[in-house]
């Protein structure tokens, strides 16, 4: 059951609601989907009363502190605990602008929007499925295929071409391949290359693997590959929407779910993010995956704003 009693329960009945809507257009307006209608409410709002500018002021300052909170006594006026804990988290979302990433949209040639997952054709006739806020830049020539990995995570399924190596680079990893199908990931993964069919070369700085199908390369501590064998089919499901986890820790689940939504889901307690959830969960619905994380572990959600969701260990 969602929770609508403020961050810090019935004690905080005397949360400012000015400071709540505040709060809500501090979100609002961070997100990469904010529109000029938002804008203009917004200003309706902030021009009704000097207190609305005020608190807005405030919170967009605190965000920016990126969770370094203010001792609330130094205040003039005392500000609601629970407000005090939101204005902590809404730094969080101080790092949205980076993650739309608009930047690399700019350099890409193909790329996908948070939550979206699409296949499309390559010049060559080979196939890429481009994951969730994914951005590929192309350089196809008559003597080679060479693919930049802005950001995100992409299936390949390659056409054999012997005169035209295909190569795929990023987060400092370049893996080339003649025919297969793998998967890159340039999100700082420590499984950054997998291979469903045929196998890759794969390499950072002078050092080079080689992956077979069935086989994943793990980013070791010391920054070098190590190839095993491992489960290719559940580190694709994203294909089809789903992440299928066995025995994963909450946090990372969490982690994962968040590349798939505007705004995030922050775990209150570093327990509540080592305990361990095994089963399949909607990628495409990460509001009713964490329905299903609520029902099945028993936790407690509180739905702050569209954009911000606190998860709480059992009562």
């Amino acid at each position: 059951m969602d929770e609508h009693d403020g961050l810090g329960g019935a004690g905080d009945a005397e949360d400012d609601p000015v400071y709540e809507r505040a709060a809500f257009w501090v979100v609002r307006l961070s997100s990469p989907d904010a529109t000029d209608a938002d804008r203009r409410a917004f200003e309706t709002w902030r021009g009704a009363d000097q207190a609305h500018s005020e608190a807005y002021a405030e919170m967009e300052a605190w965000r920016h502190a990126a969770g370094r909170v203010p001792d609330p006594r130094a205040r003039k006026c005392k500000m609601p605990t629970g407000l005090v804990v939101l204005a902590v988290l809404l730094g969080l979302t101080g790092l949205v602008g980076h993650e739309a990433g608009l930047i690399d949209r700019l350099r890409a040639d193909a790329w996908t929007d948070i939550g979206d997952i699409e296949s499309m054709a390559l010049p060559d006739g080979s196939r890429a499925v481009l994951n969730t806020d994914t951005a590929l830049a192309l350089r196809f020539t008559t003597e080679a295929r060479d693919i930049d990995l802005l950001r995100g995570e992409a299936m390949f399924e390659v056409v054999p071409d012997r005169d035209r190596p295909f190569v795929v680079r990023g987060d400092g990893l370049r893996v080339r391949a003649v025919g297969t199908r793998f998967f890159v990931r340039a999100n700082g993964s420590a499984e950054p290359v997998g291979v469903v069919e045929g196998r890759v070369d794969a390499s950072m700085s002078a050092e080079r693997v080689t992956i077979g199908a069935g086989e994943v390369a793990l980013r070791g501590a010391d920054g070098r590959l190590e190839v095993e064998r491992g489960d290719v089919a559940r580190a694709t499901a994203w294909r089809d929407g789903k992440l299928v986890v066995s025995g994963k820790p909450l946090a990372e689940i969490v982690t994962e779910l968040n590349r798939y939504r505007r705004g995030r889901i922050v775990l209150l307690g570093d327990v509540l993010g080592a305990q361990r959830f095994s089963g399949a969960l909607d990628l495409r619905d990460t509001d009713g995956a964490l329905d299903v994380l609520t029902a099945t572990m028993g936790l407690r959600i509180t739905r702050l704003t569209p954009f911000l969701v606190l998860v709480r260990a059992p009562a």
